[in-house]
């Protein structure tokens, strides 16, 4: 029987973009939460850092609430590998006992979290959408069944507690007062890898700009039907400087890569302005894109789905509405 009293504080993985190398936002909306949950639970919010050059990430990390900075620091961690963070947060988890710790839904998150949570016989939600605390215990809330129930999940038997939470749901919250965290530096010797990395790129489709991150997403579904028209959003896109998105059968067309869908089994967007071409609102889609600030929608079927959460709906052919708004904005070029 685990010895529940025996663990304490809420920590975060903080995850670094690898190729840029800056640190991701999700992992600042997740330090917000922590210290949220920490204040109901009574105990302290913790970072963990893995990477090189970790010490200019360290003042956000202080006006976001971090009481405990746990950082690593070698170059031989400078890249993302599986064996060697998995190590790391094994013995660290070991060493300290969390009471929680949350991962950002990313690829790595994804990665990491699963083995860490089975390594040490404990569960783990995945994609989760809010976070809350009942009773002493973490309550992990997902969406299931295809979106059409939220389910509230706890782990009351087992430490820690651990869950996968998707980027740009959780609000971050800066401090009025900035925390003066306590450094903790840790020491690991790398496991040598058999594979060897010799450059990372990225998807040459891949636009410049990710939907997660821009103020303007421009997405597509099933009702653009033709690749004239694709390029003419994808004008539209360049003109208005906004990123681009999809729903999944038109990623599946390939003509966007994967990192660009949008929904429940892709990424979740909060832009300011959120323009969908041919998009009904099936419930997998729009858990992805429902707290953008401005939603605008162009489908021809009048009881879309969309229309119930867009602000401003036109109903007609995407065809024929595109060439329209792309001469309309040239006029105001």
């Amino acid at each position: 029987m685990t010895d529940l009293k025996s663990y304490k504080n809420i920590w975060v993985f903080a995850e670094i973009d690898q190729i840029n190398k800056t640190l991701k936002s999700v992992s600042l909306e997740l330090l917000s939460a922590a210290k949220k949950l920490a204040g109901e639970l009574n105990c302290k919010t913790a970072v963990v850092i893995i990477g090189q050059e970790n010490k200019k990430f360290f003042d956000e990390f202080s006006k976001y609430g971090a009481d405990i900075i746990y950082n690593i620091e070698d170059v031989s961690f400078t890249h993302y590998d599986t064996q060697n963070y998995f190590q790391i947060l094994f013995a660290l988890t070991k060493k300290y006992k969390p009471e929680a710790i949350l991962f950002p839904s990313t690829y790595i998150g994804r990665d990491l979290a699963p083995r860490l949570a089975s390594r040490l016989s404990c569960g783990l939600t995945a994609d989760c959408t809010a976070l809350s605390s009942k009773d002493a215990n973490l309550v992990q809330s997902r969406p299931a069944f295809g979106g059409n129930i939220m389910a509230d999940i706890i782990c009351p038997n087992t430490r820690p507690q651990m869950a996968t939470v998707r980027a740009n749901i959780l609000p971050k919250i800066i401090l009025d007062i900035p925390t003066k965290p306590q450094i903790i530096e840790e020491h690991f010797k790398a496991i040598p890898s058999k594979v060897r990395l010799i450059k990372t790129k990225e998807d040459k489709r891949s636009e410049i700009l990710k939907p997660e991150e821009a103020d303007i997403v421009i997405s597509i579904g099933r009702g653009v039907k033709n690749k004239e028209t694709f390029s003419l959003i994808k004008e539209i896109a360049g003109k208005l400087g906004a990123a681009l998105g999809a729903t999944r059968p038109v990623i599946e067309e390939g003509l966007l890569p994967k990192n660009h869908q949008i929904g429940q089994s892709g990424v979740t967007v909060k832009p300011k302005i959120y323009i969908s071409f041919g998009i009904s609102g099936a419930l997998q889609h729009t858990v992805g894109m429902n707290n953008s600030d401005l939603i605008i929608s162009v489908n021809k079927d009048d009881k879309a789905p969309i229309f119930n959460l867009c602000q401003y709906g036109f109903v007609g052919d995407v065809e024929q509405i595109v060439p329209k708004i792309l001469q309309a904005i040239n006029k105001l070029k």
